[in-house]
């Protein structure tokens, strides 16, 4: 997890944050156990991001998404304080995120009050867009921009807006976006699995298909060991680069003859 530059003890309280909101997942207090902890440190909305995206993967990858916990009533209610507010709308949104709800996060977000959609903070905005990337929808690529310009280098927010843009197959100069985005400083170029692995795929659709192939396996050389569901994304990639590979260079022929009844 990738976290502001806090003084250390900082640091060290929100990992333990995480940490407690990750170690027993099918608890369905957790959430807000992890909004206490929050509220009493006073989180901004950067930690926020950083805590909330983790638990909330950690969460669906053990089989118990947050979408189970939390529901939208709860979610769009006046909480007792901003941050137990701002805690539930990110695990809740991560939750859709990771869950690939699009057309239900873009519909959540909109039915938001105005003012309440006006102040949203830049994480909340990200998956806003990523929920219009996903579908392909060009409004999408305006609110990223408009995230891009307010959000700096945190890596999280970044991450959200280069899933959209991987999963928006149908945007235009969507794959070359993707390119320059992964270029940006937040990432550890040519060291994040994640981020090599869109790549691959944003290559595939440009047709660089060599270029593809040494990225993916970049990326699965880098891939810790252990995370089994994301290897078999990697090398589902790696099958699709290699067929449109094959396909490009021996194009299938076509025999044309008649039949005479």
């Amino acid at each position: 997890m990738t976290l502001p530059v806090r003084r250390p003890g900082r640091v060290l309280a929100l990992l333990k944050a995480r940490a407690r909101a990750t170690a027993h997942p099918a608890d369905p207090s957790w959430p807000d156990r992890l909004a206490e902890d929050l509220r009493e440190l006073g989180s901004d909305w950067r930690e926020s991001a950083e805590v909330c995206a983790d638990a909330a993967l950690t969460a669906r990858s053990a089989g118990h998404s947050v979408l189970g916990m939390l529901s939208p009533v709860q979610v769009t209610a006046a909480g007792p304080d901003p941050v137990t507010t701002r805690t539930f709308l990110h695990l809740y949104l991560s939750g859709l995120r990771f869950g690939f709800h699009y057309p239900t996060l873009q519909a959540f977000v909109e039915q938001l009050p105005d003012t309440t959609r006006q102040s949203l903070d830049c994480y909340s905005h990200a998956l806003y867009a990523f929920a219009l990337l996903g579908q392909s929808r060009p409004e999408g690529l305006a609110v990223m921009d408009d995230v891009l310009a307010k959000a700096g280098e945190r890596t999280k927010t970044l991450h959200v807006l280069l899933h959209g843009l991987w999963l928006g197959q149908d945007l235009d100069q969507g794959a070359e976006r993707l390119l320059a985005l992964s270029t940006r400083s937040a990432f550890d170029t040519g060291r994040d699995p994640i981020v090599l692995f869109r790549m691959a795929g944003a290559l595939r659709r440009l047709g660089r298909y060599d270029e593809g192939l040494a990225t993916i396996d970049r990326a699965l050389d880098l891939l810790p060991p252990g995370d089994i569901a994301v290897h078999a994304d990697l090398v589902r990639e790696r099958s699709l680069i290699s067929a449109a590979r094959d396909v490009h260079r021996n194009p299938p022929t076509h025999t044309s003859g008649s039949t005479q009844t």
